[in-house]
């Protein structure tokens, strides 16, 4: 009977572990949950838990009561703040990085306004936020230097691809996002996924981002990879529609033509990525 390779075992076990299978299924975070079935959740959003799985999702980046989290461009109705604010609140700490209110782009000031609106008009949940701007390349001052535990952004990497010359926009927000963390925190980042193998130029107007490349610009920026999930993923979803992913709810840009089809679609396909910074 041959020997078993060691070396080959803990390549297994590594690649087990990396990918973030979760085949044994953890105990349900019992504050998480009381916070998803709350009634201040906005309908429309609670509607969407079965495409973006805030459970399984905040599940894998490792969310705990007592955290110092930072959100990272939340937009207007702040579909994760919803989640993250009552669940830190008396016990933890979030900071919304949002758009620059005094911002030259007509729609930052007005997303800000929006959030501003909507946390003032419910103390009771969101008293606690401390709500700071986030603009490269000048306004990068999210959270106190090495305070945070878990810094989270979702669907927000191809903004900074698209917006701040490419690769480096990418780079420089992820540069933030490690000064911000301590020693040994999390970053977890959702993000729409253009399948392998698309050129890097289908980036640019298209909304996608190539896991390979925003693995790459996260480790460039001095993250390590610690976890891949597929929590998020849609094989329904070919990334390649007239509009980009604003093609897809729910955005729909396409308004009624074509609707069906794009709703039995769904949402996007999109990469769930769990980095480190080193202790």
């Amino acid at each position: 009977m041959p020997t078993a390779n060691p070396f080959a075992a803990a390549l297994l076990v590594a690649a087990s572990t990396l990918l973030g299978a979760h085949a044994t299924a953890a105990a349900p975070d019992a504050r998480l949950t009381e916070v998803l079935a709350s009634s201040h959740r906005t309908p429309e959003f609670a509607a969407r838990d079965g495409f973006r799985r805030p459970a399984e999702t905040l599940d894998f980046f490792g969310l705990k009561p007592g955290m110092t989290v930072v959100e990272v461009s939340p937009g207007a109705g702040g579909w994760y703040t919803e989640i993250l604010a009552p669940y830190l609140r008396g016990s933890g700490k979030l900071y919304a990085a949002h758009f620059n209110p005094e911002s030259t782009v007509e729609y930052f000031r007005k997303s800000h306004t929006q959030f501003m609106d909507k946390i003032k008009a419910a103390p009771q949940i969101y008293d606690e936020i401390s709500v700071t701007a986030f603009e490269l390349p000048n306004l990068t001052e999210i959270a106190p230097v090495a305070s945070a535990d878990l810094v989270v952004t979702f669907r927000n990497v191809h903004s900074w691809y698209g917006r701040n010359g490419g690769d480096e926009g990418v780079r420089a927000a992820f540069r933030t996002f490690h000064k911000v963390l301590k020693p040994g925190g999390t970053l977890g980042v959702v993000e729409h996924r253009l399948p392998a193998g698309r050129p890097v130029s289908a980036q640019d107007e298209s909304g996608y981002m190539l896991q390979a490349e925003v693995i790459r610009l996260a480790e460039e920026a001095g993250f390590t990879l610690s976890g891949i999930s597929n929590i998020n993923a849609n094989p329904r979803d070919t990334a390649d529609h007239p509009e980009g992913v604003w093609t897809l709810p729910p955005s729909l840009r396409l308004g009624d033509k074509d609707r069906a089809r794009y709703e039995a679609i769904g949402e996007s396909d999109r990469m769930t990525l769990r980095f480190t910074k080193a202790p």
